[in-house]
């Protein structure tokens, strides 16, 4: 299969993917670039985060992404007791009316325990596990790792990112880096997702060649890989649009060239475009008219 392994062990869960699968954004935090404060504005608005959960169920996603600490450029960090604060009580309160598979969206060690103990089988991880104590974190919970390329950190990552050797090659040299530290952990490469970080340390330029290069990282690992272009800023380069939710469209046609570049996984804000864009892909390159299935059933002790 074109990028990567058909499945992607999630905890005691298993996720198919012969067909491309939908990661649903929940942003926890009152700083986020897109949507900052819907969901949480200083406490947990539990009642708002419910009624998302359950449109983005209606419209067909597989995975709930929820992230308590800003990555945008420039976000400040927080610290891993706030990041507790915001992550922990939406963690129980998805689980509580979902049954689909949680990640969670973070780069701290006690968040990646904690996270897992109160069900999430995915930790994604911008950082590709690289904060001290990250990697033996994850190693010891048993949830699948989603390892995103990253230059920099967030507050400086936008400082005239560079790559003299070529974008490609550099996202692909670093991926090979951390996947080999997650396999010396005990993580099983069944277990392993990677992100080329899209938006994050790279300019336009670099954004394009890797969308449209895509297929030389994916056919370079033998892992699933995630693509992340929801409402992103480089869409707003190229359509004119300021307002992040604007971009829909834009964001549509490009889950299609990550698709086409070996994707198997793509983040959004936006489920049912985003679901139609897949199923137009899909139609398009002979796979026929997808059903849109429900979401995964949630195993006894997932988690535990």
């Amino acid at each position: 299969m074109k990028g990567g392994s058909p499945v992607l062990r999630c905890g005691v869960r298993a996720l198919d993917l012969t067909r491309p699968r939908i990661v649903g954004v929940l942003n926890i935090t009152p700083d986020s670039f897109s949507d900052g404060g819907s969901l949480y504005d200083g406490a947990l608005r539990s009642d708002a985060l419910a009624r998302r959960v359950e449109a983005m169920q209606r419209e067909g996603v597989d995975i709930l992404d929820i992230g308590g600490e800003s990555t945008r450029p420039g976000a400040v960090p927080v610290s891993p007791q706030e990041e507790l604060d915001r992550v922990l009580p939406a963690l129980e309160r998805v689980r509580a009316i979902s049954d689909a598979l949680i990640s969670v969206d973070t780069s701290t060690p006690e968040v990646i325990r904690q996270a897992a103990a109160g069900g999430a089988e995915l930790i994604n991880d911008v950082r590709a596990l690289r904060r001290p104590g990250a990697l033996e974190a994850a190693a010891e919970t048993g949830a699948a790792v989603c390892l995103m390329h990253l230059r920099g950190e967030p507050q400086t990552m936008q400082d005239a990112p560079a790559y003299p050797n070529g974008v490609i090659d550099e996202v692909g040299d670093f991926l090979a880096g951390r996947l080999a530290a997650c396999r010396d952990a005990g993580i099983a490469s069944d277990r392993i997702l990677l992100d080329p970080g899209f938006g994050f340390g790279k300019t336009l330029e670099h954004n394009l060649t890797l969308l449209s290069g895509l297929d030389r990282l994916t056919g370079r690992f033998a892992q699933p890989w995630m693509a992340g272009l929801s409402r992103k800023s480089m869409l707003g380069q190229i359509s004119g649009r300021s307002a992040p939710a604007d971009r829909t469209v834009a964001g549509a046609l490009a889950v299609v060239w990550a698709l086409r570049g070996g994707a198997r996984l793509v983040r959004t804000h936006d489920v049912g475009p985003t679901r139609d864009a897949i199923r137009m892909f899909e139609a398009l390159t002979g796979a026929g008219e997808p059903a849109i299935e429900p979401p995964l059933p949630m195993a006894r002790g997932a988690g535990a």
